[in-house]
């Protein structure tokens, strides 16, 4: 056996290898496992340059692979946009967002982009216009929330040259005030274009700080235990000027995360020529284990957008759509290309099911076929996605909206939103995402946390024990469930020995951690093809060096990415979360952040604060 590279030993390693389930020591070599087993077997291994890494009893998972991530333009954008992933109430939303105006030169907005829902907060409601207009009274700023609305202040209505003349767009609504002047509410009924082509009017980074800023957004999502994704494509994300960055970071060996990435049509009218066109370009496949292409979707043709806005009733799909889709699925199988389809509602499914059944009938399909998202999926309908060969993705979307489908759908609907139990019982190959980051979080840990308890941010309860699914059978979509779905079952999702060396040391045991605290887990120490790509807590001295996130006034500069329970603030931390004990010595907790300010003890306190009604580190949002 070869000499091992790279140990780490003395931990609790989750194989998701049935025949040796958890071991102690893992030993990698040319980036893949070399060997796993107890600390004596595998320091056998051991020579004199070989790297060893003390995992202090620590949990270590398979690299997390997020099946549905719109990653590439995800990083064009990153360092723009504000986080209130986490963020425990409107007034800490709030705050954050009037430091971030207060430090953002014209003529650049604020931007605060998904992965939040109103519900996570103590308030357990939105912002106002009054509010965000007193907060950010010069500078533009934008908030998207869901797919179902954005909100603009007067500052970035008056960029825009938005006015009583400006017309509603296609299933678009500008909310307007008694004299006709828009409010800065703009509304998707249902379709969500209004709000896509809002947020493409205003400035984009030069190229490289959107190099920099897709840099910013792998490393955040190594922190979260991500070593791999399945890019969605995106609207607005046009092949091959929109892949310019990320092809440049693979080139220059650069690229945190694995990717392989889907071909999005477009335009309107002309999806089967660009489809045309692009399998004259490229194939499936093309690139490397770091970047390769993997298909179309995960649109293919507009009148096929059944969009996932529940405050809307379920849109009707036009009567051109099959006759579209059709010609393009043709061409796909043709050409032997993989392809994945948008589709939340079974009335869709139904609909796209019927297309391809002819095409198989015609012409067998002969390579991979992915639903995504599914939500009101029915058994008939999983039962011939399975017949075909297909698959289906799945994201956490209910945790963030889970409330407005009960509001219009009801509580006994939403029991099985999406039916992934049954899924798994039918032996449908199934892996599991996010679909960030314009409506869910990017963060892996909110998916798991809404997959073993069935609960929304909000604390909703959507499912019981019928379609709650446990822990492993959770990772495990989230690893080797996600590799089926780029054809790369046979060499990652597991740490078994030739497969890719991903893994991810955590902060917390994610099989022993308290059901509410799985959403706050991350990764210390996260490996990707036997390179660190990142390290905190006790390993923070391997943590690779990463220029400065750029702009000056980058939200990412100033405040990290998602928000970090243990300090109750989004800023890059190198100490363990969920600690035992408060380090922040103060008399007694606060209701809503706990003993979450221990990071002021680096913070210089002026005299006469120190004898101050609540404490020189106590917690002032009233919250008992």
């Amino acid at each position: 056996m070869a000499q091992a590279q790279f140990i780490l030993k003395s931990g609790k390693i989750t194989t998701l290898n049935k025949q040796q389930p958890e071991v102690q020591a893992i030993a990698i070599a040319d980036g893949k496992v070399l060997h796993t087993g107890s600390n004596e077997d595998v320091m056998k291994l051991a020579q004199a340059d070989t790297k060893i890494i003390d995992l202090n009893g620590r949990r270590v998972i398979p690299g997390l692979n997020d099946s549905h991530l719109h990653l590439i333009r995800g990083g064009l954008n990153y360092n723009m946009e504000l986080r209130w992933e986490g963020v425990p109430s409107l007034s800490d939303a709030m705050r954050l967002l009037k430091e971030q105006a207060d430090n953002t030169p014209a003529p650049q907005w604020v931007r605060v982009i998904g992965g939040w829902s109103e519900f996570q907060f103590a308030e357990k409601r939105l912002p106002t216009l009054d509010e965000i207009n007193k907060a950010a009274p010069d500078t533009p700023v934008f908030v998207l929330h869901l797919y179902a609305s954005a909100m603009l202040n007067r500052a970035a209505l008056k960029a825009l040259g938005f006015d009583r003349n400006t017309p509603n767009p296609p299933g678009g609504q500008i909310q307007r005030d008694a004299h006709g002047e828009p409010t800065g509410l703009l509304l998707a009924t249902p379709s969500a274009m209004i709000l896509y082509s809002t947020l493409g009017m205003a400035p984009k980074l030069e190229l490289e700080d959107q190099i920099n800023s897709t840099r910013h957004y792998m490393r955040e999502l190594n922190r979260l235990g991500i070593t791999s994704a399945i890019d969605a494509g995106g609207g607005g994300q046009n092949y091959p000027d929109d892949y310019a960055v990320i092809q440049r970071l693979h080139a220059d060996q650069h690229l945190n995360i694995r990717i392989a990435y889907n071909l999005f049509a477009q335009k309107a009218g002309s999806e089967f020529e660009s489809y045309q066109e692009w399998t004259q370009m490229t194939f499936p496949g093309d690139g490397d284990d770091y970047l390769q292409m993997n298909g179309a979707g995960e649109n293919l043709t507009w009148s096929a957008g059944d969009f996932e806005n529940f405050l809307e009733p379920r849109p009707d799909l036009l009567p051109n759509m099959e006759a579209e889709l059709e010609r393009i699925v043709e061409l796909l199988s043709e050409k032997k290309w993989p392809f994945r389809l948008h589709a939340t509602y079974d009335e869709s499914i139904e609909r796209f099911l019927n297309v391809f059944e002819r095409v198989n009938a015609k012409q067998p399909f002969q390579t991979r076929f992915i639903i995504d998202h599914a939500e009101t999926i029915s058994e008939r309908n999983i039962e011939r996605i399975g017949a075909m060969g297909g698959g289906i993705a799945i994201q956490h979307r209910m945790a963030f909206q889970g409330e407005f489908f009960i509001q219009r759908y009801g509580k006994e609907a939403a029991a099985n939103t999406p039916p992934i139990k049954r899924m798994l019982e039918l032996g449908v190959p199934v892996g599991a995402g996010t679909d960030a980051t314009r409506v869910a979080s990017y963060n892996p840990w909110v998916c798991l946390y809404w997959l073993t308890t069935g609960k929304t941010l909000g604390g909703v309860s959507l499912y019981d024990e019928r379609n709650l699914i446990d822990r492993e059978t959770a990772l495990a979509l989230w690893s080797k469930g996600s590799a089926w779905f780029s054809g790369e079952g046979a060499v990652k999702g597991a740490l078994v020995e030739g497969e890719y060396a991903d893994l991810a040391v955590l902060s917390d045991d994610y099989f022993q951690v308290e059901p509410e605290n799985i959403q706050w887990i991350e990764s210390v120490f996260t490996v990707l093809g036997g390179r660190v790509v990142y390290a905190g807590a006790e390993f923070k001295h391997d943590d690779p060096a990463l220029p400065p996130a750029s702009p000056d006034w980058s939200p990412v500069k100033r405040f990290g990415g998602g928000w970090r329970l243990s300090e109750g603030r989004s800023a890059v931390s190198d100490v363990p979360l969920q600690a035992a004990s408060a380090a922040c010595a103060c008399s007694s907790k606060c209701g809503m952040h706990g003993h979450s300010h221990a990071w002021l003890l680096d913070v210089p306190v002026r005299e006469s604060s120190k004898n101050a009604f609540w404490g020189a580190l106590g917690c002032s949002c009233f919250a008992f």
